[in-house]
């Protein structure tokens, strides 16, 4: 298991270190939407400290999201995903606190579809970086 993990952790550094900023902002929807479904099944385990634990990794995950918004460029669409990213951080913090496992899917659908949007403009975003 150890093993495993090791491997993880170095095939996460070599992906972040080749991480263009598009792709960089991927792996943190993934990482979120990750500790998300695995909050929920620690919560399903009653496993409540290490639930309490993953939550917290995603809402560090989504605070790092929102540190990435360009409010000048962005305009309107950054201050909108900064509202939704503040909407999903309470939304987490109120599900960890009353173990809600809905609220856990509402804030998972709701990365879910901005990864999507944000998946989709892969090949505009790297072209205007090169």
């Amino acid at each position: 298991m150890k093993g495993l993990q090791a491997y993880q952790r170095v095939n996460t550094q070599t992906s972040i270190t080749d991480a263009d900023p598009h792709k960089l902002i991927q792996l943190l929807y993934n990482g979120a939407l990750e500790r998300i479904n695995m909050a929920k099944a620690r919560m399903q385990a009653k496993d409540y400290e290490s639930k309490g634990k993953l939550i917290g990794k995603a809402i560090e995950i989504i605070g790092g999201l929102r540190s990435f918004l360009d409010f000048e460029k962005g305009g309107d669409l950054a201050a909108r995903l900064e509202g939704l990213y503040d909407y999903m951080e309470r939304a987490l913090l109120e599900a960890s606190a009353r173990n809600d496992m809905a609220k856990l899917d509402e804030v998972a659908n709701l990365l879910r579809s901005v990864k999507e949007g944000w998946d989709g403009i892969r090949e505009e975003a790297v072209a205007q970086a090169g």
